[in-house]
């Protein structure tokens, strides 16, 4: 037999035998994989190896109480390795489910392509993908899409949600991966088009194939970008994921403080190491810089003078040896800018003042000059090597196992705690912008799902202390646990002014967690726009003032050494009543209203309407109830 065919109430699937290509007809669409591509792995060594190489293939029938599909088996003789596919169509919901299913043996491999691609060719199509904030992609987008960041992997700030999809003539798909941990997707446009290819593609995990893997395609009509989030969401809930901030708040109400807060971020100590790729050769004075806490906490008042009513510090470069640097031994509070008595200072006056106190802190970044650094608890390869950089202000460092991250979370926090240091929230940084880590130490062997386990637990503990917890990014596998973060934004805000933009930005995880998360949004003025309508549109808090720990990254581009104070502290009172309004309201729906897409429009579930247009520099504030 040629081909498969499995026919169901809403779907069809074929496979081809010859090609191992797959066509699903939805009735009203055809959505059918191009003849050049064959589903494969990529070996360690770089090269190809084709599912159809393989000596044995076998396809048959399959059937269940649930669905019905194709199974597929490959086996490679001399190799000693064989696996199986499964593509199946749930009955209840017409879902299509891919698999990859282990068998006997092993292989070495870096990546498996599958179930692979569909071309869109239409000049109208698009691709939408999670990469930070959402973005879309025309078919005929003028630059080139080749990269992402992390490669795309999911449980990153390549993808804060595990899915993607594609509309054509407003039929779509959209494609959730169901086991995210050891997986991710790539991207293929060229420069104009005319297409993008956006696929799925499985890692290792700890070196070998060991666990079944699925990806779960729904096809719609009559949709758009909207619909496709919208199906997210009931993802979202059916699999618990979705925390609303109703619900974080009833566990603490500090969520209800911080909601229509402004956010402040400062710097205490900075202390830049001679290897590390940010260390001012030319200028060896810019290396080092202590603020005195008392700064801080003047600062503070001044604020509060001005009339703002609800504030959140973000304090980095607390402690001794300064920002970036001697992780996960940060202790004790700065000396140089007054210790813990300046410490404890700075978060009474905080209290006092009615805001809210939140530290950065690093429980990655395992730097080698840290008193307790010990290779033994590094990050382990499955070859037995171990991670080495240099870039971050402390220098050298490896990646500490995240099962030893939470022992050192609550050995800090309470050495923090003991002295009196008021905290309402705190931030562990990156555990929510790169990728899961893997361990292959046989004493702390560590799996990517497990990982991202080891950084909940940390997070965990913070709401344990009454701590409002935070991170980098707003990865969705965190919901449960996250508040809020130091940004969600759109991919082009972390890029300096006028690089070519990767798409379109449009806000593919507020459509699914507007209400579930408090996301920051920069206030600056850049490259012809004014990014306070980007909080507005999105309904965030705003930055009150951000000092980017270091130059020119993190969206950190604004070279103006003083901003006038009172003009900021109005545009954000603008940001944070809307904030205070819309915060547990879901975003229903965005919309462009202009072909060159400077004229947009969220809806949220109130109600509130917020149209922007970025040319003007405008904004309106409606209702449509």
């Amino acid at each position: 037999m040629s081909t498969f065919t499995i026919t169901s109430e809403r779907l069809n699937l074929t496979l081809d035998c010859n090609n191992l290509l797959y066509k699903v007809e939805t009735g009203s669409n055809i959505w059918r994989q191009p003849e050049e591509f064959c589903p494969h792995f990529i070996l360690s060594d770089g090269s190809a190896l084709p599912f159809t190489t393989a000596d044995v293939i076998r396809h048959e029938r399959w059937k269940s109480g649930v669905g019905e599909g194709i199974l597929s088996r490959y086996e490679w003789t001399e190799r000693g390795f064989s696996f199986e596919t499964l593509a199946w169509i749930e009955t209840a919901t017409q879902s299509l489910r891919f698999e990859l299913i282990p068998g006997k043996g092993s292989l070495e491999f870096k990546k498996i392509i599958y179930p692979g691609h569909f071309p869109l060719e239409n000049s109208n199509a698009y691709t939408v993908m999670p990469v930070l904030q959402g973005l879309l992609i025309p078919n005929t987008w003028e630059n080139e899409v080749a990269s992402l960041p992390f490669d795309g992997q999911f449980c990153s700030s390549g993808a804060y949600m595990p899915w993607f999809g594609q509309i054509e003539d407003r039929h779509g798909y959209i494609a959730i991966c169901e086991t995210p941990w050891d997986a991710g997707y790539y991207i293929d446009h060229p420069a104009g088009g005319p297409y993008t290819h956006v696929g799925a593609y499985f890692l290792p995990s700890l070196g070998e194939f060991s666990y079944r893997r699925t990806l779960k395609y729904e096809f719609l009509d009559n949709c758009d970008y909207n619909d496709l989030c919208k199906v997210y969401r009931k993802y979202a809930i059916e699999t618990g994921l979705l925390t609303t901030l109703r619900e974080k708040a009833a566990r603490n109400p500090l969520v209800d403080q911080l909601i229509g807060s402004a956010i402040v971020h400062k710097g205490i100590k900075k202390h830049v190491s001679p290897d590390s790729r940010y260390f001012d050769h030319d200028n060896p004075e810019n290396n080092d810089l202590v603020v005195p806490f008392h700064a801080r906490t003047t600062e503070i008042r001044r604020y509060h003078d001005k009339g703002v009513p609800k504030l959140y510090l973000h304090l980095d470069g607390w402690g001794a040896p300064g920002y970036d640097n001697q992780h996960p031994d940060y202790l004790p509070a700065c000396p140089e800018a007054g210790g813990w008595e300046g410490f404890k200072e700075l978060s009474d006056t905080i209290a006092d003042c009615g805001y809210l106190f939140g530290l950065h802190d690093q429980y990655r970044d395992y730097y080698l000059d840290a008193e307790t650094y010990d290779k033994e608890f590094a990050l382990h390869a499955p070859d037995g090597s171990v991670f080495e950089m240099s870039v971050w202000a402390g220098g050298r460092q490896n990646y500490l196992c995240a099962t030893q991250a939470p022992y050192y979370v609550k050995r800090n926090f309470e050495e923090v705690l003991r002295h009196g240091i008021r905290l309402q929230a705190s931030y562990l940084d990156v555990f929510t912008c790169n990728e899961p880590d893997e361990c292959a130490h046989p004493r702390h062997r560590m799996t990517r799902r497990e990982c991202l386990g080891y950084r909940s637990a940390c997070f965990n503990y913070l709401w344990l202390k009454g701590i409002l917890p935070s991170s980098e990014e707003c990865g969705d596998w965190a919901m449960q646990s996250l508040v809020f973060c130091h940004y969600g934004p759109y991919d082009f805000m972390l890029q300096s002014p006028g690089s070519p933009r990767r798409g379109v930005p449009v806000p593919l995880f507020n459509l699914v967690y507007h209400d579930c998360m408090i996301l920051p949004w920069f206030m600056d003025k850049t490259d012809g726009e004014d990014y306070m309508l980007y909080a507005l549109l999105n309904a965030g808090v705003p930055y009150l003032d951000r000092d980017g720990a270091y130059p020119n990254t993190d969206g950190a581009f604004d070279s103006e050494a003083e901003k006038r104070l009172e003009e900021e502290i109005s545009r954000c009172q603008v940001v944070t009543t809307l904030h205070e309004k819309l915060a547990k309201q879901e975003m229903l729906r965005h919309e462009f209203l202009s072909p060159d897409y400077t004229r947009q429009k969220t809806t949220f579930s109130d109600g509130t309407t917020v149209t922007v247009d970025l040319k003007k520099g405008e904004y309106e504030i409606g209702c449509e109830i």
